[in-house]
């Protein structure tokens, strides 16, 4: 079922919303070669439960044991931090992370260069980008999920990148997720309608080459098939009558 909020819930969402933002600011400004990925969930989860009343949204979700996800070059989302997870110069690391405030969820994901990184590398990662504003962008009150997969579909293979189908942006509120399912491919004005008060994760999963996924031993981390880049980006979202809102901002 999906759920609206009220204005109340929402401007929470986004409290929960700006320490999302600001953890992966910290995170971002930590990623260097030399780093394992369990030195940037140890400080994530520190900032995070800093702040007064939030905690990790990830932490035990469906028995997940970490802050963050953070997936390296192939791997496109669910990746385990462990200090044998060292970051090399010229990788990619997606992280995700969500945050808890007064029973409500927001959830946000980038990518970023370990260093310098290849001019495909620099494209693929841009593109995502672009593409995860064009799906925000066709968010607005009485367009339908589909126009947001097709507005990201259009942009990420107009460069010819894969679009992702097993994995799936989401509804988020009192519950991590929740209904709707938000592919980020389809056909426009197909799939539910927008209304105001929905929240929803947007979230383009974008790769170089074939869009095929398979899960690794560990049961969570998702990786290409054909072993090429991935890149995440995903922001929280709230329909409102004056326009969509992105709620994981500073």
């Amino acid at each position: 079922m999906i759920t609206l909020k009220s204005s109340r819930e929402i401007d929470i969402m986004a409290r929960a919303g700006r320490i999302v933002a600001e953890t992966l600011a910290l995170v971002r400004s930590l990623t260097k070669p030399g780093v394992s990925t369990e030195d940037l969930d140890a400080a994530a989860e520190e900032f995070i439960r800093s702040h007064a009343g939030a905690r990790p949204s990830f932490k035990g979700l469906y028995g997940f044991p970490k802050t963050l996800c953070t997936s390296i070059n192939e791997e496109i989302v669910h990746g385990i931090p462990s200090p044998r997870r060292v970051l090399r110069e010229g990788s990619v690391v997606s992280v995700d992370v969500g945050v808890e405030c007064d029973g409500l969820h927001a959830d946000s994901a980038t990518t970023i260069p370990v260093g310098e990184i290849n001019p495909a590398a620099r494209s693929l990662l841009e593109t995502t980008e672009a593409a995860l504003h064009a799906g925000i962008a066709a968010a607005t009150l009485g367009n339908h999920v589909g126009d947001i997969g097709h507005a990201v579909q259009q942009v990420a293979e107009a460069e010819g990148f894969g679009v992702v189908r097993e994995l799936v942006g989401h509804g988020i509120g009192s519950r991590f997720h929740e209904e709707p399912q938000v592919p980020n491919y389809g056909a426009p004005k197909r799939g539910p309608r927008l209304l105001e008060g929905m929240t929803i994760a947007i979230e383009p999963m974008i790769t170089a080459g074939a869009f095929t996924t398979r899960t690794l031993g560990d049961r969570w981390t998702v990786v290409t098939t054909d072993g090429s880049l991935a890149a995440h980006f995903e922001h929280t979202v709230a329909i409102l009558a004056e326009g969509p809102r992105i709620l994981t901002t500073v």
